[in-house]
């Protein structure tokens, strides 16, 4: 039965105007569309269509036939979207038959992106249902960064004896990009960074005529913790981000499914060598922006604060201790892992569409951050209880 005006009998020409009919097929239903589907006609209305699928038992498939199809525009697709849903709410699927290949790309990228539904006032879930469901994200994301940790370790664990699928010229790439790479950017922040220390900690010393000891404090706050905090921060910034957005581009050209289809680990393959290569040019990029931090304060030391070289340098190193610089530098290998982790795995789980990607490269940053601060604070805590 026809629940759409349909072409009739004897007539050689097909009308112009838009035309849906919905008829019974073997197993299933068919949707003939004729006419021209363009914005000067509009589109047929949805309701006997509705009518038809709610009243259908026993049917599992829907086809369009758009053999007598004329022109279409944006109404073609824009009218298959909400047939699609319809037919989804009943559990129906959907066979694309033989619509203009056109038109079932534009439907495709329609359905990709989730419709954005403005929260009216009142309309919205209430506090407990919220309270719900952020606790299950909170678990859900919890359980994932368990099982990357898990998928991670085994994958280090298949690397020290020698089964990792790992290219040691992706691992030499990674250290370029994370090492020589950033050399510029960092040392400039750190040079800053000092000078900083450098002019406020001796405006204040010199109240009470001690400006000779922002040597001290320059040269023990970069090797203890401006300088690891400062690369890792910018590591975070920019490599983190970097892994964020090449792992989610893959995922996007679905790549990493090809890996997974030939038998191969895309943890081993793509996070392990970035993995590596942050955390093990993080202690030197450290070292290197320690250098720098120690000479920004000099220079303010020397220039603002009239304190002779020799002086200032003499200071800095008879009260710095071994500690202060292996402390430094267990932190930066701690912040590079965990910077690297941050960024690999939002990479690895974005979703397959541009948006994802831009999502995940941003989660990645600020994943990254949060998590280089509350490491910091607890290695701190852990070095004044020990002593160190």
């Amino acid at each position: 039965m026809a629940v759409a005006s349909s072409i009739p009998a004897g007539t050689d020409a097909v009308d112009a105007s838009p035309s849906a009919v919905l008829a019974n097929e073997d197993g299933g239903l068919v949707l003939r569309l004729a006419g021209d589907w363009v914005l000067a006609h509009g589109a047929p209305g949805l309701a006997p269509v509705r009518t038809r699928l709610a009243a259908a038992s026993g049917v599992s498939r829907l086809r369009f036939d758009a053999a007598l199809l004329g022109a279409w525009d944006s109404v073609l697709p824009s009218y298959l979207v909400h047939v699609r849903e319809l037919a989804g709410a009943h559990g129906i699927a959907i066979d694309h038959g033989d619509l203009p290949e056109g038109a079932v790309r534009l439907v495709s990228l329609a359905v990709a992106v989730p419709a954005h539904r403005e929260n009216r006032a009142g309309a919205g879930p209430s506090a407990v249902e919220r309270l719900g469901v952020t606790v299950i994200g909170a678990l859900a994301a919890a359980a994932d960064i368990t099982s990357f940790v898990g998928e991670t370790a085994t994958a280090i664990g298949r690397l020290l004896r020698g089964r990792a699928l790992m290219r040691g010229r992706d691992f030499w790439l990674a250290v370029q990009q994370a090492g020589a790479s950033a050399l510029p950017i960092i040392g400039v922040i750190s040079f800053l960074v000092g000078m900083i220390q450098a002019f406020v900690g001796g405006s204040q010393l010199a109240l009470f005529g001690a400006q000779i000891f922002v040597a001290n404090l320059v040269a023990i706050a970069m090797l203890r913790e401006m300088g690891p905090l400062m690369a890792a921060l910018i590591m975070a910034g920019r490599t983190g981000s970097a892994y964020a957005a090449e792992l989610g581009t893959m995922q996007v050209n679905e790549e990493v499914d090809a890996l997974r289809g030939l038998g191969i680990s895309p943890v081993e393959f793509l996070v392990l060598p970035r993995l590596l290569a942050l955390a093990s040019m993080m202690p030197l990029l450290a070292i290197y922006a320690n250098l720098f931090g120690v000479l920004g304060g000099a220079v303010v030391g020397v220039s603002i604060l009239g304190i002779s070289p020799v002086t200032y340098s003499e200071q800095s190193l008879q009260f710095l201790r071994p500690q202060d610089m292996l402390v430094g530098l267990a932190k930066a290998g701690v912040f590079g892992i965990l910077v690297g982790a941050a960024g690999c795995l939002r990479g690895i789980r974005s979703g397959k569409n541009a948006a994802s990607v831009g999502a995940s490269t941003t989660s990645a940053v600020v994943s990254g951050i949060v998590v280089v601060i509350v490491a910091d604070f607890m290695i701190n805590v852990v070095c004044f209880a020990l002593g160190v």
